[in-house]
């Protein structure tokens, strides 16, 4: 099995996201104008081919919300997608049922992303036959992607209670992958489940990729799962992006105060080995703003310990530090990519 032959391979870039803006509005309270929450802010990423793109943040940053608008899950409130070159903002729900081969989702929750009343057979193989594949060949289609994702084709008349939570994930990943996509969006995929189990769907992930010529972008909270799995990451601050780096380069010299912030908290793993001196803390004061009252200047300030009175007027935008690297701060940690 290989990836989706539909894609055409003369531009490295797979997709990209030009200024990509979700808001929800809230129900009125009273005379009011509707509050509107601010979930993804004029977001802009490329995503290239045969890479792993980490995007990062503290729960309540956008991430799931921008992977669920890269996927047209959801629809944009502006901005643009891409995929290999053609727009699918715009396009119709019929339009978008041939890329739905190309792109797919696997969710967070393997209890809850899986419908408990369907055998496993029929989950795995549902995208198939929405695409009018003959019944035979999607059979035979679902035991070739149980066995890729390390499960048995006598599996298929189980249902999903009857698994655990690492085998239920390895579910969804074959149906994510029953179409043979080129680009699959992981939202949290090893969030729920235990430490032990984490590192072998990871190890899943990335056997996948190598074999099928996958490209993954993969949103987690946990720094220590986005730096294994990712060549480049993109972190979330609010609804925003304010730095994207190689994975190398960001986990060696930060250079946004959030990334910085977000990786002193992160615990080191001690291999007995000297790796030099440890990160000191640092422990952000204030609470973390609203998206439904976005701070003014950068969203950032009221917990930035380096501050300065621009940053609370003018918002900063991402600039290039070197190559690969953005940062969209006034006064970054570093002023030049250490790679």
């Amino acid at each position: 099995m290989t990836g989706a032959p539909s894609i055409p391979a003369d531009d490295d870039v797979l997709l990209r996201a030009t200024d990509v803006t979700k808001h929800f509005a809230l129900r009125r309270h009273g005379l009011g104008p509707r509050p509107i929450v601010q979930a993804v802010d004029a977001v802009s990423l490329e995503v290239r081919r045969g890479e792993t793109l980490g995007v990062v943040g503290e729960s309540g940053c956008g991430k799931s919300t921008l992977g669920r608008c890269l996927t047209r899950l959801i629809d944009v409130t502006s901005g643009h997608i891409e995929l290999a070159g053609r727009e699918i903002t715009t396009l119709s729900r019929r339009q978008l049922r041939p890329v739905r081969r190309d792109v797919q989702m696997v969710f967070q929750d393997p209890y809850a992303s899986l419908n408990p009343r369907r055998r496993v057979g029929e989950i795995v193989g549902e995208p198939l036959l929405i695409q009018k594949q003959d019944r035979i060949a999607v059979r035979k289609r679902v035991a070739e992607l149980l066995d890729l994702v390390g499960l048995s084709a006598a599996h298929t008349d189980r249902y999903p209670h009857e698994f655990s939570g690492g085998q239920r994930q390895r579910i969804g990943i074959a149906r994510a992958l029953a179409m043979g996509p080129s680009l699959v969006v992981a939202d949290e995929p090893v969030s729920a489940l235990d430490v032990s189990i984490q590192a072998q769907v990871l190890n899943l992930f990335a056997d996948l990729q190598d074999e099928l010529g996958l490209t993954y972008v993969f949103i987690a909270h946990d720094l220590g799962v986005v730096n294994h799995v990712s060549d480049r990451i993109a972190v979330m601050y609010l609804g925003s992006i304010v730095e994207v780096s190689s994975a190398d380069d960001l986990y060696v010299a930060p250079a946004h105060p959030y990334t910085e912030a977000l990786l002193s908290a992160a615990p080191e793993i001690d291999d007995g080995q000297d790796t030099g001196p440890r990160r000191e803390r640092i422990v952000l004061t204030g609470d973390v703003p609203t998206p439904l009252d976005k701070p003014t200047g950068c969203a950032f300030h009221t917990r930035c310990p380096y501050r300065q009175d621009r940053c609370v007027t003018e918002r900063p935008q991402l600039r290039v530090l070197g190559p690969g690297r953005e940062v969209a701060c006034h006064f970054p940690r570093i002023t030049e990519s250490p790679g």
